[in-house]
């Protein structure tokens, strides 16, 4: 059998849409504990602030955490001195809530400026990378349920191979719904879990 590592990636933001349960991203964490799978968070400055205990049982569950910016604004707004506002005033309330730098990985708020070669030059100024995903599963959407998060998960890896990056939330109710079975099923498939630190190639 082919090798079929899956990196599942976790945007932890403020929700910005329905169906965000109170305690969801306790509810993903404790799923990912008891199926000893290892993740990749990208963590908002802003909502490491609000919820520095959950913030800091991402590192300490084994998980690599990265950088999801400070405001959650669209990369390519940013003017002037805003991208290091954002970046350094998000990489120290990541670091104040986790103990841990996030450098170099980092995502940009909706996937806004990942082919802007002035945001990419400003992100890698400021010693970081940008990763993107290969699986997107649209799990903000209030209408996606857990089922069909999970199907399209497995299906989406499944057809695209060894080393696909899967994007996921925090916060939508969905995705708490659909883990055990997305875990369940892409092992099932013969995935292992990876963070993307161990990937040869990352989106």
């Amino acid at each position: 059998m082919n090798e079929l590592r899956v990196a599942l990636t976790l945007d932890a933001e403020h929700p910005d849409r329905r169906w965000c349960p109170p305690g969801n991203a306790e509810a993903v964490l404790d799923t990912l504990r008891d199926r000893a799978v290892t993740a990749t968070f990208f963590v908002q400055g802003r909502w490491a602030e609000a919820y520095p205990e959950t913030a800091a049982r991402i590192p300490a569950d084994g998980h690599l955490v990265g950088h999801h910016s400070h405001y959650h604004a669209r990369m390519p707004l940013l003017l002037g001195g805003g991208f290091d506002d954002d970046l350094n005033d998000g990489a120290a309330a990541i670091e104040a809530a986790t103990g841990v730098d996030p450098h170099p990985w980092f995502r940009c708020p909706f996937g806004a400026g990942a082919d802007d070669p002035r945001v990419i030059a400003e992100i890698e100024r400021l010693g970081y990378r940008n990763v993107g995903w290969h699986v997107a599963l649209d799990d903000w959407e209030p209408w996606r349920t857990g089922d069909a998060i999970a199907t399209d998960a497995i299906a989406g890896v499944t057809a695209r191979g060894d080393g696909t990056v899967v994007l996921l939330h925090t916060w939508p109710g969905g995705t708490a719904e659909g883990l055990p079975q997305m875990i369940d099923g892409l092992r099932d498939a013969g995935a292992t879990f990876v963070t993307i630190d161990t990937l040869e190639e990352v989106p």
